[in-house]
């Protein structure tokens, strides 16, 4: 493994493990998780991640053809020290603290008194034996796939971590970037189906903040000093 892949998936793995811990995409995954089967959910969360990881890894690596290398790196390095400040100035804020999880779980609450609402005409044999003639394949393509995976893929689409993600892969590796973005969110999507709310609660979003501030700004200083090839 050369050392661009390496240097790639070692930014990429630290940038998203803590952009991703405590975003509003990891609250969803961690709500889901307890009121619907946690493969479903995972499945569902991580299926999204990886199709929005290879997306933006993608638009970054095309980038250079568009641009100039000289300009990408320029752009890069800005956007490492705009996201670094903004991580800092969340982190630094008073009222930021639970304040994701409050507006995610608002949210799943309303529409889960919706579905239950209109579901309780519903038979519970007549939903066992739907299930049990559902092939196991299309049982990930269930509306409760489909929820995890919208509400995910959406969550993150202008995300912090996906436009940091483009620019992490215009100025490294793509493919250590890919990997290094996917092996990151399986471990923090799992992580959030796994705990459930429990463990989102106790997470300190005001560290996480800062420490993805200073990661970033890290970044941006290295990415400032570092050559740009023609």
């Amino acid at each position: 493994m050369s050392l661009s892949v390496v240097q790639g998936f070692t930014k990429s793995l630290a940038m998203t493990v803590l952009s991703e811990i405590g975003d509003k995409t990891f609250f969803a995954a961690a709500i889901l998780a307890m009121r619907h089967p946690r493969r479903l959910v995972l499945s569902g969360c991580l299926a999204a991640l990886i199709v929005m990881t290879i997306f933006s890894a993608v638009v970054g690596w095309a980038a250079p053809n568009l641009l100039s290398r000289r300009w990408t790196h320029h752009i890069t390095t800005l956007l490492f020290f705009g996201f670094g400040l903004w991580s800092l100035w969340d982190g630094f804020k008073e009222d930021g603290e639970a304040e994701e999880l409050a507006e995610v779980e608002a949210k799943l609450d309303a529409d889960w008194k919706t579905n239950t609402s209109s579901a309780k005409g519903n038979s519970k044999d007549d939903d066992d034996l739907k299930k049990h003639r559902r092939p196991f394949l299309m049982q990930f393509f269930s509306p409760i796939f489909l929820k995890a995976f919208s509400i995910t893929f959406f969550g993150e689409w202008g995300d912090k971590s996906q436009l940091a993600t483009i620019g992490l892969a215009a100025d490294e590796n793509p493919v250590g970037v890919v990997l290094g973005g996917i092996i990151g969110q399986a471990l923090c999507t799992t992580a959030a189906v796994l705990g459930g709310k429990s463990l989102a609660s106790q997470i300190s979003e005001k560290f996480v903040a800062l420490s993805g501030g200073v990661l970033f700004i890290v970044f941006g200083l290295q990415s400032l000093l570092s050559t740009v090839e023609s």
